[in-house]
């Protein structure tokens, strides 16, 4: 009798481990659970062991869910599941996940027990709505943070806030704010919140929540990156990584609204190389396909003013300059494109810019797509345009929910997916040009981005916005917050769109504006001048000789001398998921004082930007404002702890944890440089491809050890994909002042085999820059092969 009792306990154990339901409660999966909570349908999914999915829906409401976003497909992780009490507890070699089986509560932990993140108790809600005729729901989903915690991310907001907490923002993609639902902490996680209806993110002594006017699930992401850069790691893991950008595109960049004709565009090139001030990129704006908004947006040219498109594009590529051409989602009523959409009826009914009768294209579908697509290639890229404009990505409709009502997109309503019509519109254009050729790489400009947007060739710039200073300001926040959402690549029009008030460029208080958005841009992912009303070219500010066009000139040629290290920065954004625009709290998350500061960042992992934002010389009104440099004037930069800094102009050191006051005269932005840094500094060019890259310039900042790769490649194709490029690794050892530079790794057809470097030591007291010592420089001969290089103090 015992031993029957034994062998069917042995049966009973067999089963109840065969079967993963425990205790009736939940379901085990080959990567978390599945169980029933409070009226919901709940499943924690571990994506990576990094990466958790949570996904509820009101019970037995079965639904169909795809993520335009999400491209990664799940691992096999295997967690381990252990259950106390009410609790649940899935762990992973990288994080532990714990779910109340009684409040629906997910929390969040590090292999110590330290708690990341959590839910609120009870924090889910779920709200019946008709959706056009469609039963759905809306939903809510509360979690609290640490008091002290600093949050970032959510797109691109322009409300001068650094960090995120205590606010309510409606995220709606509009022409100068970007909607991303994703957020990332100082305590080294991030959640995307899977959602494309307008949302609303809150934050208060309360808690953390994100609410959803419309979906199919409540559908989040989180992540456990264990530092800032790792949670951009592990979203471009989830989202897509980034590809890279030709070379030329790290150039400087004119355009206006709007050159008025062929002339005119490639007039501007010839005198931008008359006067020997480097440009890579012209842009032309709208109205080259006509004057007549029957016809916006025709994706041809014409307007009578650009009589020969293809040779306009062929005189602007004699010159050594690119050329991108604006194109919008709407096209008007009487434009091939849009008989096409209509007639297949791809087509979203609403008005939007600039008539009554213009629509945009559905680009939800596929075949919209596609057709979008041809238009372009078969007008516009088939004459050699390099890249695109594509505006108010948003889309600019009428009004919110436009004119027409319920809109079907195929992905449900239109207001279901609203948010993500950026991202599905601009990989539209990327994964079709990625057919015709692998010659020339994407390059898209636009208004607007969602989550994964950086998968797609794509930078954004921060719309339609003010030229004044408190705008200016607002940019620097906006740049670092959209690029924590994992998209790198950000700009903003610099001199700002809209000049008020009558300014011209010729008023002395808007060139000092000007003067100092350039510099700021100058350390942007893209130098882009670009506005209404008032011309930006270099001569509209004066001549040789005149404070403004000197200033300019000077930080156009810097951002040419760092095209080394800008281009190499991008393999690193390509490769290792690095980040251009880089919030303090990134590198220094212990320095409190830097988690809201929004005024300062580092470009890389070198340099230290802060832009002078204050009107110094100039004042009166515009028409009547007059300028005056009798005094310098001070301006604080706050260096942060963890670091000795060097001045870029004066090579002076200064220690971390401190205030300078540092003189800013109108031709010079404070730059600081972390000891510790490898500096490759380029040749005097007119454009990016002039001169190859066989003697350069190696500034070692002393204080620290330092490394830095250098990457080349063929500048403008895909074969980089194919491992076609070098990279050669610099290393400072400070202790034993000792240079190694090791084997070149790789090959392309072209590469350099011989070259030389010129190693500077920049120290305390010995400049670098326009004052740069001699004392300390080895110039020495590469042939591929590994070098030691012994630097004496």
């Amino acid at each position: 009798m015992q031993k029957q009792q034994i062998f069917f306990g042995i049966i009973a154990l067999f089963l109840f481990l065969a079967n993963p339901v425990y205790g009736q409660n939940f379901k085990k999966t080959d990567s978390g659970i599945k169980t029933n909570v409070q009226s919901m349908d709940v499943e924690i999914q571990f994506f990576t062991p990094s990466i958790v999915r949570v996904v509820k829906s009101p019970e037995n409401k079965p639904f169909a869910k795809e993520s335009v976003s999400v491209i990664k497909s799940p691992e096999k992780v295997n967690p381990e599941i252990t259950q106390t009490g009410d609790n649940v507890r899935m762990k992973s070699n990288a994080l532990i996940v714990e779910f109340n089986l009684k409040t629906g509560k997910v929390s969040y932990f590090d292999l110590t027990g330290a708690n990341l993140f959590t839910e609120k108790d009870y924090g889910t809600e779920f709200t019946d709505i008709d959706d056009g005729g469609k039963a759905s729901f809306s939903l809510r989903q509360s979690f609290l943070l640490d008091k002290d915690e600093a949050i970032y991310g959510l797109g691109q907001q322009q409300e001068g806030k650094m960090n995120q907490r205590n606010q309510v923002l409606s995220m709606l993609q509009e022409n100068t704010k970007v909607a991303i639902p994703f957020i990332q902490s100082t305590k080294g996680y991030g959640l995307f919140w899977d959602n494309y209806s307008t949302t609303t993110f809150s934050d208060n002594k309360q808690g953390m929540s994100f609410t959803s006017n419309i979906a199919d699930c409540l559908d989040y992401y989180f992540m456990y990156g264990k530092d800032m850069d790792g949670v951009v790691a592990r979203m471009r893991e989830l989202t897509g990584e980034v590809p890279l950008f030709p070379l030329w595109t790290w150039g400087y960049w004119q355009s206006r609204e709007r050159y008025v004709s062929q002339n005119e565009l490639v007039g501007t090139v010839q005198r931008y190389r008359d006067l020997k001030v480097p440009l890579d990129g012209i842009i032309q704006d709208w109205q080259y396909w006509s004057t007549d908004n029957d016809y916006w947006n025709g994706m041809s040219f014409g307007n009578p003013e650009f009589p020969q498109p293809k040779k306009m594009v062929d005189d602007i590529h004699k010159l050594n300059a690119h050329t991108i051409i604006s194109i919008w989602p709407s096209f008007g009523h009487k434009t091939e494109p849009f008989k096409e959409f209509k007639e297949k009826n791809l087509l979203l009914d609403y008005s939007t810019f600039p008539s009554d009768e213009t629509r945009s294209h559905n680009p939800y579908k596929k075949e919209a797509r596609d057709i979008y697509w041809k238009h372009m290639n078969d007008n516009l890229f088939s004459i050699g345009i390099d890249g695109w404009w594509m505006d108010a990505t948003e889309v600019e409709m009428a009004t919110e929910k436009g004119d027409g009502g319920y809109q079907e997109t195929g992905m449900g309503s239109y207001q279901k997916v609203r948010n993500a019509f950026p991202l599905l519109t601009v990989e539209g254009v990327y994964d079709n040009q990625r057919k015709v050729t692998s010659d020339k790489r994407v390059f898209i400009l636009t208004r607007s981005a969602f989550a994964g947007q950086q998968r797609a060739g794509a930078n954004t710039w921060s719309g339609d916005i003010d030229a004044d200073w408190e705008t200016l300001e607002k940019q620097i926040s906006a740049g670092l917050n959209f690029s924590a959402c994992a998209i790198p690549y950000w700009n903003s029009d610099i001199g700002g769109f809209w000049v008020r008030d009558g300014g011209q460029s010729s008023h002395e208080d808007y060139r000092e504006l000007y003067v100092r958005w350039l510099q700021f841009g100058a350390f942007s992912p893209m130098m882009r001048s670009h506005g209404t009303n008032t011309p930006r070219e270099i001569w509209q500010f004066g001549e040789k000789g005149y404070w403004a066009y000197d200033a300019i000139e000077k930080f156009i040629h810097l951002r040419y001398a760092l095209l080394p290290y800008n281009y190499s920065l991008s393999w690193d954004v390509t490769a290792n998921a690095g980040s251009v625009m880089r919030m303090l709290a990134m590198d220094f998350p212990q320095d409190n004082k830097v988690h809201d500061m929004g005024t300062q960042y580092m470009y890389g992992k070198s340099f230290l930007v802060a832009p002078v934002l204050t009107q110094f010389y100039t004042s009166g009104v515009r028409e009547k404002s007059v300028s005056n440099f009798s005094k310098t004037q001070i301006y604080p930069v706050y260096l942060p702890k963890g670091s000795e800094w060097f001045d870029f102009w004066t090579g002076e050191k200064f220690s971390g944890g401190t205030t300078v006051q540092r003189e800013t005269p109108i031709d010079l932005m404070p730059l600081y440089v972390k000891a510790g840094s490898i500096v490759p500094i380029g040749p005097n060019v007119q454009y990016a491809h002039e001169k190859d890259w066989s003697n350069l310039e190696i500034r070692i900042y002393d204080g620290a050890d330092a490394e830095f790769t250098l990457y080349e490649d063929e500048k403008d194709n895909y074969n980089y994909e194919k491992g076609m490029y070098s990279t050669i690794k610099f290393n400072w050892d400070n202790a034993s002042r000792k240079l190694t530079i090791e084997d070149r790794e790789g090959e392309f057809p072209g590469m350099l085999k011989n070259r030389k470097f010129q190693v500077v030591l920049v120290k305390d007291g010995n400049a670098s820059g326009e004052k740069k010592a001699k004392k300390y420089d080895n110039t020495i001969s590469y042939k591929g092969k590994r070098i030691e290089l012994k630097i004496k103090n």
